[in-house]
């Protein structure tokens, strides 16, 4: 029998398959590989009398730390316009993330009432230029939850954004119960306090949810620098026309990127942080 685990606790693993969850262990090569199964692994399991036992792990399509998933398909990156005040340079790095993890992208704008502040529409443009699709909320009202419920469908999909945006309301009004506890924003910081601590899929509109919203952490030192332009679709669409290969789009000459920036089809904002991250790789090795 194939099922997807939706659940793991003390060692036991929830799979479901077609309309039942049934608990299982798991084989013992599988520690012998180094590999522990995670929620959202695609699974082959053997059920006698009522138990089952993880048989195989099949391949994985992207795999997340923190929340701990494997086969994510759909990230909703979820930022408010207001309290707390947004920062660009954070949205940027998520997206970053999600492509990085072949995982689309489709970012959420909560407490719309705020909207009409240039700063923001500033934001949203920058945003809709690289291709990205946005959602325009007010979670607490419920508006904009349909237009998320519909992209559900056929997919694993996990909310990210910094704390206090409104992703545990999101989660809780799309499984239509409460399955976070929802935060407060911090008079003090002007943040969110975290208000999650596990992982688990919850089924909504024939796909999965995580029940974590979103990444808690956010470190790129990872990606290599020669590999940052590949988590820019905007960079990549025009980098075929670059004079030399490798180009990086930064200080050599006859970069068609660097055209496409002057001519506005790529905006000079999403340009100008691709630029930071590669300044920030090129320190970093030149200190080790």
């Amino acid at each position: 029998m194939q099922g997807i685990i939706v659940k793991g606790i003390g060692g036991f693993y929830y799979v479901k398959v077609e309309d039942e969850v049934i608990e299982c262990k798991a084989r013992g090569k599988f520690r012998h590989n180094e590999l522990t199964p995670m929620v959202g692994d695609k699974v082959q399991i053997t059920v006698n009398n009522g138990k089952g036992t993880i048989d195989k792990i099949y391949e994985r399509h992207n795999m997340l730390i923190r929340p701990s998933v494997a086969n994510i398909t759909q990230a909703l990156v979820v930022f408010a316009l207001r309290n707390p005040d947004i920062n660009e340079d954070l949205l940027n790095r998520f997206i970053m993330l999600c492509e990085y993890n072949d995982i689309k992208a489709v970012v959420c704008f909560n407490k719309t009432d705020l909207l009409e502040d240039p700063q923001m529409e500033e934001v949203v443009s920058m945003i809709k230029s690289a291709g990205y699709e946005c959602i325009f909320l007010n979670a607490k009202q419920g508006i904009g939850i349909d237009e998320i419920r519909e992209k559900l469908k056929d997919n694993v999909t996990v909310l990210c954004g910094p704390s206090g945006v409104g992703k545990s309301t999101i989660l809780n009004n799309l499984a239509g119960r409460d399955i976070m506890e929802t935060g407060n924003i911090s008079e003090k910081l002007k943040r969110g306090k975290h208000t999650t601590r596990h992982s688990e899929l919850i089924e909504v509109e024939e796909g999965f949810l995580v029940d974590t919203p979103g990444f808690s952490s956010l470190n790129t030192d990872f990606i290599e620098k020669e590999d940052v332009q590949s988590c820019f679709p905007e960079i990549l669409q025009y980098a075929y026309g670059c004079k030399f290969t490798g180009c990086l789009h930064y200080k050599e000459p006859k970069c068609a990127v660097k055209e496409a920036v002057e001519e506005g089809k790529i905006h000079k904002k999403r340009y100008d942080f691709y630029i930071r991250v590669i300044e920030e790789k090129t320190k970093g090795r030149n200190n080790k």
